[in-house]
């Protein structure tokens, strides 16, 4: 059957949409300016800074109308471009309309700013479909907490974006919406799983969205396409309301974060987020408001940092990343220790510990994921994974057996302690892989991995991007076991010059304000730094 089109009237814009008959396809084609409106700019609006936008429309420098109908534009081009989207919101007009009746004194935090979601935030009347085909036409019945609350703050959520299939992949392709590509390079990925969160965020499509992370899902997009991202601490925020490709408890939580194009966006949301209306909406999450005095704080802070964890070589980029953000926390007056690999428990990645393997075990339901992806088609993009989960049940049990995790944290933290540190300097996962490398094993998702397992905050910060040098140097990566894992990682990050290398910064848990802070220095550190990178 053929495509479809209708008009939809948002403030000075009308949206033309576009679906398949079908209903299984539903793409965005494009924003075009009123006819009976003057034509808008949108420019100068997508230039904005989160904290500038938000002081400009509390003030009533900037309608509601016109920011909401710039990104909407903005986000159709983008969509365009790299197929990041998933579904279109329109109740945004009709919450524009109530934000516009407020007085000044009932505006929230985050009045008037356009907000992307991740596709399995429920919204109500949308799918979640987590990439999978049986999560089709079955809208949720209302929107999630962290929904509600980011409307209670004056956020108009506005778009879904784009994941990969089951959510567990580096990638970001299904069945349904097809391939998501990297703007920063269309031969790379944006990352998984938030990776059309990513590289909305990238091209300007979006001034503020909403991950997830279960074993780097924010921070792997956040880093493949240049933008920052926050791995909150499990139930800081609350997660309900957030669908899954496998229900039931897991022994890693998979936690809700804000990606954004800087540090002071992540803070801002999280500052509306930790609101009584969320504790109220959610009673498990502790109400813990946002800590200003730790966040704004400009002691000098004891910072370990690794060039590697031991089990998976960095790339050339990866590792000077590390260094020169090391070195410009040491020339502002921090105090930087370098520590060895293994430094907080044991770990012989690929023998004692098995992290990886505990990411893929006591993550997934093998049973349950399995079962969803019954009669659908298999991206190829998690083959590998699927191959996986079919390996031998008494093969599984020992791997489950070894994964004592709880008892690795605590070792871990006592450590840390220890050393008297504040927070971690660590390499992200970067740069960006070509597109559906499915050959390339999940247990190279370790930098980012470790930090779900022990349940830290943990956040990434662009600082520099990868050069001619450090593409001549991958040449040359063996990897630590020199096997197929190691093989793959080095063909994948390969053609990267010019794209974004991230380091990330850790905290202990429910430190949030202290992971920001630190993300900030970090930030500000990068940006000022005009010498050689």
């Amino acid at each position: 059957m053929g495509m479809q089109f209708w008009w939809v009237p948002v403030g000075q814009c009308v949206l033309r949409w576009s679906s398949e008959c079908t209903g299984v396809d539903q793409s965005l084609t494009s924003v075009l300016p009123s006819p009976q409106e003057p034509s808008l700019d949108p420019k100068p609006i997508l230039e904005l800074l989160l904290e500038t936008l938000v002081q400009k429309l509390q003030d009533e420098e900037l309608s509601v109308e016109s920011v909401l109908c710039s990104y909407l534009e903005e986000a159709l081009k983008v969509h365009q471009e790299v197929n990041c989207l998933t579904d279109f919101l329109g109740e945004c007009e009709e919450q524009l309309q109530a934000l516009k009746k407020l007085k000044k004194t009932e505006r929230g935090l985050l009045y008037g700013v356009p907000v992307s979601l991740k596709d399995p935030y429920d919204c109500k009347g949308h799918d979640s479909t987590c990439g999978l085909t049986q999560f089709l036409e079955k809208p949720a019945a209302k929107d999630g907490v962290i929904v509600q609350v980011l409307k209670a703050q004056g956020a108009i959520p506005f778009v879904k974006t784009n994941i990969p299939q089951t959510m567990y992949s580096f990638y970001c392709s299904n069945p349904i919406y097809g391939q998501t590509l990297n703007p920063l390079n269309l031969k790379k990925t944006p990352g998984g799983s938030s990776g059309g969160e990513g590289a909305l965020l990238a091209k300007g499509g979006s001034i503020l969205g909403m991950g997830t992370d279960t074993a780097g899902s924010i921070r792997i997009p956040a880093s493949f396409c240049g933008i920052c991202g926050l791995r909150t601490t499990g139930y800081r925020l609350s997660f309900s309301g957030v669908s899954s490709a496998v229900k039931g408890k897991k022994s890693v939580t998979t936690v809700a974060g804000p990606m954004a194009r800087d540090v002071e966006s992540l803070a801002l949301c999280l500052r509306a987020l930790l609101s009584e209306d969320m504790h109220r909406l959610d009673p498990t999450v502790p109400f813990m408001p946002f800590r200003e005095e730790v966040y704004s704080s400009n002691q000098h802070l004891r910072i370990g940092f690794c060039e590697t964890d031991g089990f998976t070589q960095p790339s050339p980029s990866m590792a000077r990343a590390v260094r020169l953000t090391s070195r410009l926390l040491q020339d502002a007056g921090h105090q930087v220790g370098l520590l060895t690999p293994g430094w907080g428990g044991k770990p012989d990645w690929r023998g004692d510990w098995a992290g990886p393997f505990l990411e893929r075990k006591e993550v997934i339901s093998e049973f349950e994921l399995l079962t969803s992806l019954e009669g659908d088609i298999v991206d190829p993009c998690i083959k590998g994974m699927i191959n996986w989960l079919r390996l031998p049940d008494l093969l599984k049990c020992f791997l489950a057996w070894i994964l004592k995790y709880t008892e690795y944290q605590q070792k871990f933290i006592a450590k840390w302690r220890s050393l008297d540190l504040d927070v971690l300097l660590m390499p992200a996962m970067d740069p960006a892989f070509h597109i559906c490398y499915s050959e390339i094993g999940t247990d190279i998702a370790s930098y980012t991995g470790l930090y779900n397992v022990l349940n830290f905050p943990a956040g990434v910060v662009p600082v520099t991007t990868v050069t001619p040098q450090d593409e001549e140097e991958l040449a040359f990566y063996t990897g630590y076991y020199g096997d197929s894992t190691d093989k793959n990682f080095q063909r994948a990050v390969q053609g990267s010059v010019g794209l974004p290398v991230a380091v990330q910064c850790i905290a202990l848990p429910w430190e949030e304000e202290l992971c920001l802070r630190f993300m900030k220095e970090v930030e500000t550190l990068a940006k000022n730094h005009s010498g050689p990178k």
